[in-house]
C-alpha cells in the first residue's frame, strides 16, 4: 500500500517516523470466543497478492488473474482517510472478481494517531479513542457487508506510522484499536491490522496487554523478500496458524494481459473475504 489510505507524498512522510501478538493458534480461538454466535469457517489465501489505490476494472482483473502470479487482492472498503475514489468497487464487481478465482482483501482507513505528522479528515485522541473505534467498525462491517462480504471475514484496520514512542499517542491509538477490534467481533467479522514494523505494526506486536488485538497482522517491510516467515521480526510464536501478511515492495507498475497498474506487492497467508 504506497500510501493508497491517504497520499504517496504523505505515506513517505509518516513512513519515516522513529522506529496483536497472540499465542500459537490463539488468533482466531481468542476473535471465536468474544461472539455468542457460532464463527463461520475461515476462509484463507496463502500466495501473492496485490494492493491497489483504486480497484481496477473487471477487466483488468480478469486479465491478470489469467497471468496467474498474483491470487489475492487488497481493497479499501472504507474509512474516512480512504485516499483514493472506488467507482469499480461494487457488490457486483466483487461477486465478479470472486467468481474468476480473486481472493479479496478487505482494508478499512480508519482514524489516525494524534502525533502522527500531516493532516488527516479523522483523528483519534485520548477522549474520542474508544467510541470513535466502535463507530468505525460498525461502519467498516457496514460497508464489506453491503459489497457482499459476509460475515467471518476479516476487515484490515489501516494504521499508518507514528511515534509510538509518545506514550500519549500510542495509549490512544490502542483504545482505537482495541475498540474496533471488539466492535468487529462482537459482529462476527474477524479483526486484522495492518501497520509498519517500525511503528504502528510494531505498537500492536510487541504490546504488553493483549487483550482486543487484533488477531491477523499484515506487516509493511519493504524489504523484497517474498516471505511471511524468514523476515518476521518478532517472536516466532506470534501470529500463526495463517494470521500473517507480508507488504514487501511498493510502487511496482506491472503490465499483465495488456493491462498496467502501479501495485504494492504482499506475501499473503491469513484470512481473506467471504464472498458468494
Amino acid at each position: 500500500m504506497a500510501e493508497h489510505r491517504q497520499s504517496r507524498r504523505r505515506r513517505y512522510i509518516t513512513w519515516g517516523v522513529a522506529g496483536a501478538a497472540v499465542l500459537a493458534g490463539a488468533g482466531i480461538a481468542a476473535q471465536t470466543s468474544m461472539a455468542a454466535t457460532t464463527w463461520p469457517a475461515q476462509k484463507t489465501y496463502t500466495g501473492r497478492a496485490f494492493d491497489t489505490c483504486t480497484a481496477p476494472s473487471l477487466a483488468a482483473m480478469k486479465a491478470w488473474k489469467t497471468d496467474g502470479y498474483y491470487g489475492g487482492a487488497a481493497v479499501y472498503v472504507g474509512g474516512k482517510n480512504r485516499g483514493c475514489a472506488q467507482p469499480n468497487l461494487t457488490a457486483s464487481w466483487v461477486k465478479s472478481v470472486n467468481t474468476v478465482g480473486w481472493k479479496l482483501i478487505p482494508l478499512y482507513v480508519g482514524a489516525q494517531p494524534p502525533c502522527q505528522t500531516g493532516s488527516s479528515p479523522e483523528k483519534i485522541t485520548a477522549t474520542t479513542a474508544t467510541s470513535l473505534g466502535a463507530t468505525d467498525a460498525a461502519d467498516a462491517v457496514a460497508k464489506a457487508s453491503a459489497l457482499g462480504m459476509k460475515v467471518g471475514s476479516p476487515i484490515y484496520l489501516d494504521m499508518e506510522a507514528y511515534d509510538i514512542t509518545n506514550k500519549a499517542c500510542n495509549d490512544a491509538v490502542l483504545a482505537y484499536v482495541r475498540s474496533f477490534t471488539k466492535t468487529l467481533r462482537a459482529k462476527t467479522y474477524r479483526a486484522g491490522y495492518y501497520g509498519f514494523t517500525s511503528s504502528s505494526a510494531k505498537a500492536i506486536a510487541t504490546a504488553t496487554n493483549k487483550t482486543d488485538l487484533p488477531g491477523n497482522l499484515w506487516y509493511a517491510l519493504w524489504d523484497k523478500k517474498d516471505t511471511t516467515t524468514t523476515d518476521w521480526p518478532w517472536g516466532a510464536t506470534q501470529y500463526t496458524d495463517h494470521s500473517r501478511g507480508h507488504q514487501f515492495l511498493v510502487n511496482s507498475k506491472e503490465t499483465r494481459g495488456g493491462y498496467t497498474i502501479t501495485v504494492d506487492r504482499d506475501t499473503w497467508d491469513a484470512p481473506v473475504a467471504i464472498v458468494g
